[in-house]
């Protein structure tokens, strides 16, 4: 039998606390510009080759965002697109907050959740997140929310309560998240309801933060469907509050398009616009691992901006003035930089226009942004602290230390499935060779695990510590059943991926579904124009031709999103599983295989094997702490082929492509 630690819940009270009263994939284009050396924060990091050319849009109210940043604070050390590290972000950050108080107007820094699970940095200590929460706590930010990996386990979510929510105090907004009170046994709000409050230059504000209707979450946890929600008496007071609101911000770990059915936004804007028709609605999502903006009125859009420190959101918005805000800054907006021009639906009677942009995470786009006439240098104290901060982190947790070489780069996505140039072929070697029951080795086995468990390519170069947690993050358990007829077992894999992943988990289980996890849904696609951003040649020093791969962004308002322009990329489909084959003999088929399989589908297991199965013909297959993190580097170790570059192996300029824009995201 296995066991789970859970806290029981039944009869739990609940309570409601006083609301805030209002208080080989690239090609190239004609792209020019001036490349200049850039400094590297990292110490291992690859720099961009190119960076963005035109300047940003501000308006009176302006937003930088970030979203699923999944503990990858030291950035992409392999990949130049993305290699500045979190203390480039707060240099870069207290340049703009000091700009935005010079132009007189607003910036907010917000924060959409999924704070760990993807990097060493956060994942290598226990809980997750005990170091990395001490680095990324170093941007001053202005509203934040939680995120559905905040939730999993028990001693995450207590980590949410305690630390998080009490550090950022009323910046951190859960508005449908609750937990367990450990003390009375009561339920209570993680964080806060609602915020309402007044910028810098008058505009009053009421920010809410919602997440998607997630059900995988421990059972010290709840999530209150957003449906019900908006009905409950501290929403319905938030609306009616007598105090006047010039706009409201809905934070959310949510898809920023209303049509992806995993988004619950659509519910908010409905009730919002109940008893606001007019007033602007700024809505700021995740989860999805898209870049993404969504119309949803004439005064209210969404902001959604990438995954894993590779994208930096920018949104700024005007048409505030005396008669509809408490605006004091300056009208119609700053001057000296370009300003926000198009409406949300053209021709429309409202007042109001907005930008966006996708910021490339690197230094070179950091520096350019940053730059003013007055002052063109970069570095500041409190950014150069928190890099040494992370260089110091790094080399106390080894993730620096290299296990292996990689002989070629692996990608997800960008070749087919079954390509020797794909991570799946190799990563099923790996089940096959590293999860072993030596006392049943030589009973045929196979190995099923999901595509959703592993969340990146792997590079050509060295093989460390860090990229275990990189590959495959997360902590799930194989399971088997004994001797399974050769028939049926055959058989199982094709079953899997034709039915898709369980809803259901137990509690203290990371679930790594692909349904909303792993890639946007169909029907986001559908709904979303692709296409390439070709910037407008411009001639300076010296040329960039060749692009590098990745973000090729479409959105409701054009192709233009991509703050640095890039190649397209080839996406191919994935199944929801793949396994690895051990112990068959060449020479004649087997009677009965050891079915072994992740530990979140054993519902789905049991109900294609049959009525002839139960639960108590379910055991661990080599024990409760071997899990789909440990297999890739003892097949690394142990690999001849990984083995054979060291101890001299070089880090190679990453060549994979990252990111095409129409099949991304992850839990």
């Amino acid at each position: 039998m296995r066991f789970v630690n859970s806290i029981p819940v039944l009869g739990a009270l609940i309570v409601i606390p006083g609301v805030l009263a209002c208080s080989s994939c690239s090609s190239s284009i004609g792209h020019v510009e001036h490349v200049r050396h850039v400094k590297r924060m990292q110490p291992e990091a690859l720099n961009a080759t190119y960076g963005p050319t035109r300047a940003l849009e501000w308006g009176q109210l302006n937003f930088l965002h970030t979203t699923d940043t999944h503990g990858w604070l030291e950035g992409h050390l392999k990949e130049g697109n993305y290699g500045a590290d979190w203390g480039d972000f707060v240099t870069f950050s207290t340049h703009f907050k000091h700009q935005a108080g010079n132009m007189g107007v607003d910036l907010l820094l917000v924060d959409t959740g999924d704070l760990h699970d993807g990097a060493g940095l956060s994942d290598a200590t226990s809980p997750d997140g005990e170091i990395s929460m001490k680095v990324f706590d170093q941007v001053e930010y202005d509203l934040l929310t939680i995120g559905n990996h905040e939730l999993y386990l028990a001693d995450i979510a207590y980590q949410a309560l305690d630390e998080i929510s009490t550090y950022w105090g009323e910046k951190y907004l859960t508005s449908n998240v609750q937990i367990l009170n450990r003390q009375t046994g009561e339920w209570q709000y993680i964080g806060n309801t609602h915020r309402y409050f007044t910028t810098q230059h008058g505009l009053r504000i009421m920010a809410f933060g919602v997440l998607f209707d997630f059900t995988g979450n421990t059972n010290v946890s709840r999530v209150i469907p957003a449906k019900t929600m908006v009905t409950q008496q501290w929403f319905l007071d938030a609306l009616s509050c007598p105090e006047p609101v010039d706009a409201f911000v809905v934070l959310g770990h949510n898809p920023a398009r209303g049509s992806d059915s995993a988004s619950t936004f659509p519910v908010v804007f409905d009730a919002i616009r109940s008893v606001y028709p007019n007033t602007p609605i700024q809505f700021m999502g995740g989860h999805s691992h898209i870049r993404d903006f969504a119309v949803y009125d004439s005064s209210s859009t969404s902001l959604e901006s990438g995954r894993y420190c590779e994208t930096l959101g920018w949104l700024s918005m005007s048409g505030f003035d005396s008669t509809n805000s408490g605006f004091t800054g300056i009208m119609p907006g700053p001057a000296g930089v370009p300003n926000p021009t198009r409406q949300a639906i053209l021709n429309s009677t409202s007042p109001f226009v907005y930008s966006r942009r996708y910021l490339d995470w690197n230094r070179r786009t950091f520096e350019y942004h940053a730059a003013t006439w007055y002052d063109h240098s970069f570095d500041y104290n409190n950014g150069l602290a928190v890099t040494a901060e992370i260089t110091k982190y790094r080399k106390q947790l080894n993730l620096s230390d290299v296990t292996g070489c990689v002989p070629q780069d692996y990608c997800m996505t960008c070749v087919p499935f079954n390509s020797s140039d794909n991570i799946f072929p190799l990563l099923s070697d790996a089940l096959a060779e590293a999860v072993v029951n030596e006392p049943r080795k030589d009973i045929p086995r196979y190995v099923i695990a999901n595509t959703g468990s592993v969340r990146f390519d792997m590079y050509k170069g060295p093989f460390t510590y860090d990229d275990q947690f990189i590959v495959s993050p997360f902590t799930d358990i194989f399971l088997y059943v004994p001797e399974v007829p050769y028939d049926q077992a055959s058989r199982l894999l094709e079953s899997l991926n034709n039915a898709g992943a369980s809803q259901k988990r137990d509690v203290g289980i990371m679930p790594v579904e692909r349904d909303i996890c792993v890639d946007p849904p169909l029907g986001l696609l559908s709904d979303m124009k692709r296409g390439e951003y070709h910037e407008t040649s411009r001639i300076t020093r010296r040329q960039v031709v060749d692009l590098a791969p990745g973000y090729t962004t479409s959105d409701d308002f054009g192709t233009d999103g991509d703050d640095t322009a890039h190649s397209k990329i080839t996406h191919y489909d994935i199944p929801d599983f793949f396994q690895g084959e051990a112990g068959f003999s060449e020479n004649s088929q087997s009677d009965v295989v050891d079915v072994v399989f992740v530990d979140f589908i054993e519902s789905d297991v049991l109900a294609i094997l049959g009525s002839n199965y139960s639960s108590s013909d379910v055991s661990y297959y080599i024990d409760s702490d071997f899990t789909t993190r440990d297999y890739l580097p003892i097949y690394v170790k142990n690999s001849e082929t990984f083995q054979a570059g060291l101890p001299n192996c070089t880090v190679a300029m990453g060549k994979l492509p990252r990111y095409d824009n129409e099949k991304e995201g992850s839990l």
